[in-house]
């Protein structure tokens, strides 16, 4: 039970991001909204302000925001159709948008909840080159071998660039700067070069801004790499997983800890941001596409048309996503 609780609040929170997005820039620029919905399926919970309805739906899978003329003809000033190309691009582009934004924010909560590895020592390894050297725990390593030292990955790796000859090393100790020669020597476990310290940790609101977007943009390198090895027909595929792959995830997530949770919900929830700015038929990526076409052409894509290749993709991706449940099937039971 509590992994179903949990899968159905990451899903709610991921869906809730995504349609936020849509929602918040219709209002911005000034178009009727007629539902925002969290979940598929009759109305559960619901309640009405405005010109807008508010629901939580039986199903809790997607969600939606119905906005005035976005997929019927309407005349009226404030529906979606009557917008600008750029304004309902701005609309459309939100939602994806929103899940990258939500992906940082759970990275961001992650390092600042753990603390950022710093440049000043933690901890002396005892008999290491640190501990022969005279380190002390709260020295701050400044430089090594001339090079300012802003980070605890760029003094790993300008130990490591040593591949164990003597290295210069200046820290700080009670704010006197000292210069001395370490060499390092090569650790059994990793075959790289150590000197025997290890990071003091440090809670900041900056460095755990800074190490969220770098892990939000790692995670979004290493998904768009994939997708170009998918195209060249050379990606691993036994690695996919659909939603009851993810949900079995979250599932082990949650057994971990809420950290792990917090992870998986922002890794799934880049995924899916990006997965909705491909240009697949029925997804946002595609309608930003028949938009740029209306802005190159002077004129609208006929609905017809549009709503047709819609609904192609609508079908295929739910044949996508059977074969993809089949085979998570197979994986996980």
């Amino acid at each position: 039970m509590s992994t179903a609780i949990v899968a159905i609040l990451v899903f709610g929170l991921l869906v809730f991001f995504h349609e936020l997005g849509h929602f918040s820039i219709a209002k911005l620029v000034g178009i009727r909204v007629h539902e925002f919905a969290i979940g598929m399926g009759p109305k559960l919970l619901f309640k009405k302000k405005n010109e807008t309805l508010y629901s939580v739906r039986i199903f809790p899978i997607g969600g939606f925001v119905r906005m005035e003329g976005e997929d019927e003809s309407s005349e009226a000033v404030d529906s979606f159709s009557n917008k600008t190309v750029l304004q309902r691009i701005s609309v459309i582009f939100a939602g994806p948008m929103m899940n990258f934004i939500l992906g940082f924010l759970c990275f961001f909560i992650i390092f600042f909840h753990l603390g950022t590895p710093s440049t000043t020592i933690g901890e002396i390894i005892s008999n290491s080159p640190a501990a022969k050297l005279g380190l002390q725990p709260n020295d701050i390593v400044l430089e090594i071998e001339g090079e300012y030292i802003d980070s605890w990955e760029e003094l790993v790796s300008m130990i490591v660039a040593s591949e164990g000859n003597p290295i210069e090393i200046v820290y700080s100790r009670n704010g006197n700067t000292i210069t001395q020669t370490v060499t390092p020597e090569i650790d059994n476990e990793t075959g790289r070069p150590i000197i025997g310290i290890v990071p003091g940790i440090e809670k900041s609101v900056i460095a755990a801004a800074e190490n969220g977007f770098a892990q939000t943009k790692l995670i979004f390198t290493e998904i768009m790499g994939f997708l170009q090895q998918l195209i060249r027909g050379q990606a691993d595929t036994s690695d996919v997983a659909g939603p009851v792959g993810i949900i079995t995830l979250v599932g082990q997530a949650s057994r971990s800890g809420w950290v792990d949770v917090v992870g998986l919900a922002g890794l799934i929830s880049i995924n899916l941001g990006i997965m909705n700015l491909l240009p697949i038929p029925a997804l946002d990526g595609s309608r930003i596409i028949f938009l740029l076409l209306e802005a190159l052409r002077g004129k609208p894509v006929d609905p017809e048309k549009e709503a047709m290749v819609h609904m192609v993709g609508i079908t295929l991706l739910m044949l996508l996503m059977i074969v993809i449940t089949y085979k998570d099937i197979i994986t996980f039971f």
